[in-house]
Formats: structure tokens, sequence, C-alpha cells
């Protein structure tokens, strides 16, 4: 059996950061089911972790998101029905709508939080706390904005 090596972690950079969210998504789930709230879809996570990071124009999740504006819509109409955001009107634009968190949307994220910071702290003992460290301050940095590649330097080393 092959090794894997540092070059191999590299390459599947990409891979590791969604199996990390999928991680902390599904325990996010488990923790706010435990606390009695009711189950959230992955895209419902999503536009709230995009509200959380300030984003709360619904064409600016959906892109974000890589959605359709129709298809942030419908979670978003759900998310109402649920009562944790609504749709308001943009003060800087009053024909835009925009996304705030509810009373009961506010509370649960605060239970969200928390579950973060239990979350962190149990893969602190598990991966250790200094790697861990290194990595969020690695990850929080800026990146700059997205790479673009001409046809030329998208071809492979096949």
């Amino acid at each position: 059996m092959r090794r894997v090596t540092a070059d191999d972690d590299i390459k599947h950079l990409l891979l590791s950061l969604l199996q990390g969210f999928y991680w902390f998504d599904e325990g996010l789930q488990n923790y706010l089911q435990a606390r009695g709230w009711p189950t959230v879809t992955r895209p419902q996570s999503m536009v709230m972790a995009n509200i959380v990071l300030g984003v709360r124009r619904p064409s600016d999740i959906a892109r974000n998101m890589g959605v359709s504006r129709q298809a942030i819509h419908a979670t978003i109409n759900q998310m109402v029905e649920l009562g944790i955001v609504a749709l308001v009107d943009d003060p800087t634009n009053r024909r835009v709508k925009q996304l705030v968190p509810t009373a009961t949307g506010e509370t649960m994220r605060v239970d969200a939080q928390h579950s973060m910071v239990i979350m962190a702290d149990e893969l602190g003992r598990r991966l250790g706390k200094a790697a861990l460290l290194k990595a969020a301050h690695l990850l929080g940095e800026d990146w700059g904005p997205p790479m673009t590649f001409a046809p030329t330097e998208a071809k492979t080393d096949d």
C-alpha cells in the first residue's frame, strides 16, 4: 500500500476542508436537535452562516452558495416559516430585501455558536490544540480573490 505524503495532503486540501465542514455541520445539527430546535437543512445552515458573515441579500447568498435565486428563495421561505429569519427592506435600497434573524433565530444562532466552541475544544483534544490553532489562523487569513485561469494554464501534467 502506498504511503500518503504531504504532497497528497496538499492535493486533497479541498476534500479535507469539505470533510471538516461536514463534520462541523453534522455536529451542529446534532447539538441543535439536542437543544430542542427544529431540524435545519444544510442549505438553511449555510444561509445562516452567510447572515452571520454579514451577507444579507438573497441574491448575494445565492451567488456565494452557487445556487439559483429561485432555490435560495425556496430555502429562505422555509426559514421564514420556521420563524428563524425575516425578510425586511434594505435600508440602502428599498427595492431590495435583506435577511435578518428573528429573536428565535438569534437565540438559535447563540446555541449554534456555543456548539462550535464545544466542537472546537473537542477537535483540539483530538488533533492537538496548537495544531488546531495554527490551522485556524492560516485558514482565517485573507486568501485574496479567487484565481482565474487561461485555457493554456489549465493543462494537466499527465
